[in-house]
């Protein structure tokens, strides 16, 4: 055989070992999230008044922090890092995997887990700066802002403001970012001036927030008034209102996305009271956020956005309808029967099933990715979607 004919299969060969061996690597990125993932969630055992397997002073404390700009934040990072392609931004998920980590554990001191954590957070904004000259849209420039919120409720957090004044701060974080993702994934569903609007809104949040500094009654009006506008316009545009009806992963993608939506909803509706000052509201608005819209958003793009991060297969599998249904039936018991109505065993139980959910969902997508393939989708089901991930400023 000659050489001409050898090289190919060399080649080929070669892309395949250096697949395998960047595999173990690229799934140390996720230790530290679902590190803080699993704290977080053994700090809502706590908070809830169960039997949890760690029991420290500090965990409930942090409890909101770690989960938002630990796991969801180490998420997102690790994702853009990988869409920048370059061995510097993976700085940005290291640095908030390790603030998480060092939040939980007792012995480090809390303001060096704080300062970490700012230093992440920054390091985050600064990753969009090379993606924005790669790509300049206004989608961006909102995922960019939106790192920036996050790092500025780091930043307030070092300075001693307490965590529940900055639960509008990590509010926009999350839901601006993922909307600017909805917009990106959907551009001619929503048309060529989206991006445009998102960002409008984005800066009018960041004046909710700032007002909010001031006079936290009318900066949660303003708040809410404005995820209510945006919820209504990413429903009305996004695509998964006519996928619903689909089969398979797309419609389990718009289930997740609808019922997002649904609870981003009820989160405005009641910021338009005014700040939540009783736990019930405060309850409420949290985990309709971070639970009800956020986890559900990651559970729609997991098996799309996590093997082009990890370079691993995650084939949709039925099961996954279990625990996604089992998270928003626990929430919705959680939420009308404990918060509103203060059944102190529904808001206990509710709790208990948004954890026994996720960690449902963590089983089956590990158990989905060991076993064999599922039968292939069509790819136009993602693609109706606009799902995927954008490897070097194109979706792939």
């Amino acid at each position: 055989m000659t050489a001409q004919g050898t090289s190919p299969d060399r080649r080929a060969a070669a892309h395949a070992a250096s697949r395998r061996r960047t595999l173990p690597l690229r799934a140390l990125w996720m230790l530290p999230a679902a590190f803080a993932l699993l704290a977080g969630l053994d700090a809502a055992l706590l908070l809830l008044g169960l039997p949890a397997p760690v029991t420290t002073e500090r965990l409930p404390q942090v409890h909101g922090v770690v989960l938002v700009l630990g796991f969801v934040g180490t998420l997102i990072a690790l994702e853009r890092a990988t869409a920048l392609g370059r061995r510097i931004g993976f700085a940005a998920p290291a640095l908030l995997g390790a603030a998480a980590v060092m939040l939980v554990v007792d012995a480090v001191p809390l303001l060096i887990a704080k300062g970490v954590l700012v230093a992440g957070t920054a390091a985050f904004t600064v990753l969009y700066l090379p993606l924005w000259r790669r790509q300049r849209d206004a989608a961006l420039l909102t995922q960019l802002l939106a790192a920036g919120l996050g790092c500025a409720a780091a930043i307030l957090w070092l300075g001693g403001v307490p965590v529940a004044r900055l639960m509008p701060w990590l509010i926009a974080f999350v839901v601006l970012t993922i909307a600017a993702e909805r917009v990106e994934l959907a551009r001619i569903t929503m048309g060529a001036g989206a991006g445009g609007r998102l960002l409008l809104a984005a800066w009018s949040t960041t004046a909710a927030l700032v007002v909010s500094l001031i006079h936290a009654d009318a900066g949660a009006v303003l708040l809410g008034a404005l995820l209510a506008l945006l919820t209504g316009w990413l429903v009305r545009h996004d695509v998964a209102r006519r996928t619903i009806s689909a089969r398979g992963v797309t419609r389990f993608m718009a289930a997740c996305m609808l019922a997002g939506y649904a609870w981003l909803a009820v989160a405005a509706g009641i910021l338009l009271f005014g700040h939540p000052t009783g736990q019930a509201a405060y309850d409420a608005v949290l985990h309709a956020v971070f639970l009800g819209f956020t986890i559900s958003m990651i559970m729609a793009h997991a098996t799309t956005i996590l093997p082009a991060v990890l370079r691993i297969s995650l084939p949709y599998r039925a099961l996954m309808w279990v625990p996604m249904l089992l998270l928003h039936a626990g929430l919705a018991l959680r939420i009308a029967f404990g918060d509103a109505l203060g059944g102190e065993a529904a808001w206990q139980l509710g709790g208990a099933l948004n954890i026994a959910a996720l960690l449902l969902f963590l089983l089956v997508a590990l158990g989905s990715a060991i076993a064999r393939p599922a039968k292939r989708q069509p790819a136009p089901a993602a693609a109706q979607h606009g799902v995927g991930i954008r490897l070097g400023g194109s979706e792939r």
